[in-house]
């Protein structure tokens, strides 16, 4: 059930590094409006309440006389059971108490990537830029894939029927990385000595690039500088050292072919790429082997050609997504 009327609620995105925090209103389109975004370090709190209460702080010293009783929460892990567990943090949540614990009168919860997909279903048509591929609208009747690396690598999906998104939360960052030359089996041997196995998101996700500089050196016997993920990062999109970017464009080859294997399983309408790491490749993406490997399908390559890779611009998708996601009841 959508809001009938403006709704003020506490949008939040909670990934494996950040938490971020905004009260969005939401009106009758269902279309949400965000406040001023706060952003905290997962670390650097010991629960979610905790972090809740210092964001309550913060509205509190802006002029805000008290929060929303009403909230939906995006968490970078799967949804359901008696306990949440953030994949990539020491977070422990358990969702029956949670509406108490954080005195509210209604809880949506909801997997990070699908509020992302929420989104996507709410942005204007401006927000959702063509990479490649035909210039062809969000189908009437058929699948979305959405997919994004950041802390992991987050998927999930749109099912349109008669015009009418029905969101669909995965966990398909979990596949199976599938290599398809020599280097990238030499990967998945040296990665599956560290991991035992080797998910896609071992490799398309923000640690993947690390995974796969060093990975690459030590296959190369490179003498190279080791770096943390962001700073890797910066390297590698600024074309400050070689080996990053060498690195990275192999990273767009894995990034491709993985976005085609999940289109290719979701039934192949339209794949919307989205999150902060691809929104800071954008201009590298289209000179990379993402799309050949996109399309590099066998009997399949025809129908992958035809198939519309977007990008999701938005600077708080998560946020919005979270907020998008709320029908003003529990969830």
């Amino acid at each position: 059930m959508k809001p009938t009327t403006k709704t003020s609620i506490v949008s939040v995105d909670v990934g494996g590094t950040n938490a971020r925090f905004a009260i969005a209103t939401i009106g009758k389109s269902g279309v949400p409006v965000l406040g001023t975004v706060r952003k905290y370090k997962v670390a650097d709190y010991p629960s979610l309440q905790a972090c809740w209460a210092a964001f309550a702080r913060d509205e509190t010293a802006q002029g805000t006389a008290a929060l929303p009783r009403a909230a939906s929460i995006a968490f970078a892990t799967a949804i359901g059971g008696e306990v949440i567990k953030l994949t990539n943090s020491n977070w422990v949540v358990r969702p029956d108490a949670l509406k108490a614990d954080l005195d509210l009168d209604t809880l949506c919860l909801v997997n990070d990537f699908e509020a992302v997909a929420h989104a996507v279903s709410k942005l204007p048509a401006d927000h959702l830029e063509l990479l490649f591929g035909p210039d062809t609208p969000m189908p009437r009747n058929g699948s979305v894939t959405i997919l994004g690396p950041g802390t992991g690598l987050g998927v999930a999906m749109i099912a349109f029927v008669d015009g009418t998104p029905h969101v669909v939360a995965t966990e398909g960052g979990h596949i199976d990385f599938a290599p398809l030359d020599v280097l990238e089996g030499r990967i998945v041997d040296y990665l599956r000595d560290k991991f035992l196995r080797v998910s896609a998101e071992r490799i398309v996700s923000g640690p993947g690039l690390n995974n796969l500089y060093k990975a690459m050196a030590t296959i190369g016997h490179d003498r190279v500088e080791l770096m943390t993920d962001a700073d890797l990062w910066q390297a590698a999109l600024e074309h400050t050292d070689d080996f990053a970017r060498t690195s990275l464009e192999r990273f767009c080859m894995c990034y491709g072919s993985v976005a085609g294997d999940l289109a290719l399983a979701h039934g192949p309408g339209t794949v919307v790429l989205a999150g902060g790491l691809t929104q800071r490749m954008k201009t590298m993406l289209p000179l990379s082997g993402f799309h050949s490997r996109f399309t590099a399908k066998g009997r399949f390559q025809g129908l992958m050609e035809r198939v519309p890779v977007r990008l999701a611009i938005h600077d708080e998708i998560g946020l919005f997504g979270a907020a998008a996601a709320y029908r003003g009841e529990d969830a």
